[in-house]
């Protein structure tokens, strides 16, 4: 079988990430997006590219503190979301279908990008740094949240692909949560790189079966490897789910309370 063209794993991954409900998903770490854009202090009046920006988890916040805002995700429904959440707060938000490895916007259009558990989904990094570093002013700030190989959402994805194999030449996202590897990308169009490990929790009022089926049922990237497998692998794959998400749990109460230790990776960087 040959490898899938790029049109085809983008086509795939825009499906993937309509799948389910991801706006129940980003209610879960809302709290820890709030806090990612509060370390920032991106000054009012910036303006600034939520990149994958999903329901405005980012977003959102950014247009609080009066920045000039504008989003841009592949998933057509979670723009829908995030305009709704936009208006409910009377929040002017310029919400935008786009993808990350080719911006529809003109060069140094911004004074700040910014992209949560966003843009590193995206299959070519080399484009997404590329293309971050060309819609920035010289001088202009990156920020990036990745979630990181070691922490609890990078074993997370190992347990799936374990079970469903990613597309021949697609990297693990989470490799954007590596601080050598992150360095590594963006040092030909930015200086100033940091990095720096952030905790963020999955707080949750179920059991870890429950986390399980919440994801498996709104997850969109679980939700289709579940849909890739047959009776027997589902089961398989359900069952390493609940172990991992079993032994992580911290909670007392772990029969109705899951809450996982979890991180991400910040990185921030200047355009040259």
């Amino acid at each position: 079988m040959s490898a899938p063209s790029i049109e085809q794993i983008k086509a795939s991954m825009r499906s993937t990430w309509m799948a389910g409900d991801f706006g129940l998903v980003a209610k879960t770490i809302s709290g820890g997006a709030e806090d990612f854009i509060s370390r920032l202090a991106i000054p009012a009046g910036s303006k600034v590219l939520d990149v994958a920006c999903g329901t405005g988890n980012t977003a959102i916040p950014l247009a609080r503190r009066g920045c000039m805002v504008t989003g841009v995700d592949i998933a057509t429904n979670l723009l829908e979301q995030a305009r709704e959440r936009a208006a409910a707060e009377d929040l002017t938000i310029a919400f935008d279908e786009g993808d990350a490895e080719a911006l529809p916007y003109p060069d140094a259009s911004f004074d700040a990008v910014t992209t949560m558990f966003g843009s590193m989904f995206a299959p070519r990094p080399e484009l997404v740094a590329l293309e971050s570093a060309r819609v920035l002013k010289p001088g202009g700030l990156l920020a990036m949240g990745n979630w990181n190989p070691e922490g609890f959402t990078g074993a997370m994805f190992r347990t799936a692909t374990k079970h469903v194999p990613p597309p021949p030449g697609v990297l693990p996202p989470v490799m954007w949560g590596d601080k050598a590897t992150v360095k590594s990308r963006l040092e030909p169009y930015f200086t100033d790189i940091e990095t720096e490990l952030v905790p963020i929790d999955f707080d949750m009022r179920v059991s870890p079966a429950g986390a399980v089926d919440f994801f498996r049922n709104y997850f969109g990237p679980t939700k289709v490897a579940f849909s890739k497998l047959d009776g027997a692998g589902q089961e398989a794959l359900y069952s390493d789910l609940v172990t991992l998400w079993s032994d992580a749990n911290v909670a007392v109460e772990s029969d109705i309370h899951t809450l996982v230790k979890n991180q991400y990776l910040k990185v921030i960087a200047r355009k040259k």
